[in-house]
């Protein structure tokens, strides 16, 4: 059937994919409002009334909002990004009513209560301690502060101990009340679901919700690039090397998700084959590309011991520029077919699908089938590619590193080899 759209009378977007003999429902409330939307001062606040949304409302205490949905074999979570925060949930098609109507109060009436707040600080400061004992985890936080200097795009989304202990309930309060409009929200749902009974439950329970958030967009984001080491006593040392990518809405964004696989997306990619399995020279090494609204950011992690570092970033460097210079008919093909897979598979989940929907209408307004999607694999070139590898490994790199990283190369010889087109001047002064 495809996907359909409504707007109710406030602006509120509702849309549903019915997906025949699927008997759960999977719905949520997705809003234009992430950690990047948060002021100076507010840093994790996003977050943190994340966590709070589940700690009670003027009907239901925290304990009534999880029983209600667990009673009937359902379950509810919560998602802060970088540029949206999401509340979902997943049960059997007959009690979707039930979890609108627990999903609407936690945005119309949530109590954000002193005591639950109190409580709800302590554990994010417990995740945070967390995720700085985690290097893997770290490294891409320090990696993205990196690449977006000072900016509320490369700050953690967990926010700091200081600023996570000072916020209060008005904070909260205040931050829902300017954030959230339904002008920036959409509701949807994919599964056992009828669009029209759907759009009459929605209407029901969230016709009155503010029609606009009145908070600005963010500020344009600006890409810096740099270095970063954090010297540990640990068994492995975690690397990260970056550039400035695509935001959503480029022409290079598709590009760039192809060429993340062929450099490092499986164990037939390039860095996996030359880095792991020719030279044995990590345990784990793939490329990713991030996109936003209004930028994005290119990288390849890798995690090796410390012995191996010096060896181990030239050849990465060197098969950046081998990108650049030549890329297969073969691999570009193989590249599309695990997009497609992917783009088919998350079909086959009601949860994955209702996400994808929700990320399409936050950022062009429209659902995107798979036949667009495909189409738009289907006109990529192998000169495409390559002239966009070239293009984009002669930036300016971002690098982070955690662990005993002493022999890693230095900043300048990395930038050097990168931004360099003769091949004997690329070579690392190791």
């Amino acid at each position: 059937m495809g996907v359909e759209v409504s707007r109710l009378s406030n602006g509120l977007t509702v849309a549903t994919e019915t997906l025949p003999h699927i008997e759960s429902v999977a719905l949520g409330v997705w809003v234009k409002s992430g950690a990047r939307y948060e002021r100076d001062g507010e840093h994790g606040l996003a977050h943190l009334l994340e966590h709070m949304a589940f700690k009670g409302t003027g009907g239901r205490s925290a304990w009534k909002i999880a029983s209600e949905i667990e009673d009937v074999g359902g379950e509810i979570n919560a998602a802060t990004s970088l540029e949206s925060t999401s509340f979902y949930a997943r049960v059997l098609k007959d009690d979707v009513p039930l979890a609108i109507d627990i999903l609407s109060d936690i945005l119309m009436d949530s109590k954000f209560d002193p005591a639950e707040l109190e409580r709800e600080q302590h554990v994010i400061l417990q995740e945070i301690g967390a995720a700085h004992d985690t290097p893997d985890d770290i490294v891409f936080d320090r990696f993205t502060e990196t690449a977006f200097l000072n900016q509320t795009l490369g700050r953690s989304i967990l926010g700091t101990p200081e600023t996570v202990k000072s916020f209060t309930s008005m904070q909260l309060r205040d931050y829902m009340d300017r954030q959230y409009g339904a002008d920036r929200m959409v509701v949807v749902a994919t599964g056992g679901v009828e669009h029209d009974a759907f759009v009459r439950e929605v209407e029901k329970r969230l016709g009155s919700f503010r029609p606009n958030a009145t908070s600005e967009a963010p500020q344009p984001a600006s890409y810096i690039g740099g270095d970063y080491r954090e010297q540990r006593d640990l068994m492995d040392a975690q690397v990260v090397l970056g550039f400035e990518g695509r935001p959503y809405h480029a022409r290079d964004f598709y590009a760039s998700q192809v060429l993340s696989m062929i450099l490092g997306g499986g164990m037939s990619s390039r860095l996996f084959q030359e880095v792991r399995e020719k030279r044995g020279l990590c345990y784990s090494v793939y490329a990713f590309h991030w996109g936003f609204s209004d930028t994005g950011i290119f990288g390849v992690h890798a995690a090796t011991g410390s012995g191996d570092l010096q060896e181990l970033v030239p050849v990465i460097v060197d098969e950046l520029h081998r990108a650049g210079e030549n890329i297969t008919q073969e691999e570009l093909n193989r590249a599309r077919a695990q997009y497609r897979a992917g783009l088919m598979m998350s079909h086959e989940s009601v949860a994955s699908r209702a996400s994808q929907i929700a990320r399409q209408m936050l950022l062009f307004g429209r659902p995107v089938t798979t036949e667009e999607l495909v189409d738009r694999l289907s006109k990529l070139t192998i000169e495409r590619l390559t002239d966009l590898s070239s293009r984009l490994f002669s930036t300016r790199p971002t690098l982070a590193s955690v662990g005993p990283v002493e022999l890693l190369p230095d900043y300048e010889s990395i930038n050097r080899s990168l931004t360099s087109l003769a091949p004997d001047a690329r070579k690392l002064a190791v």
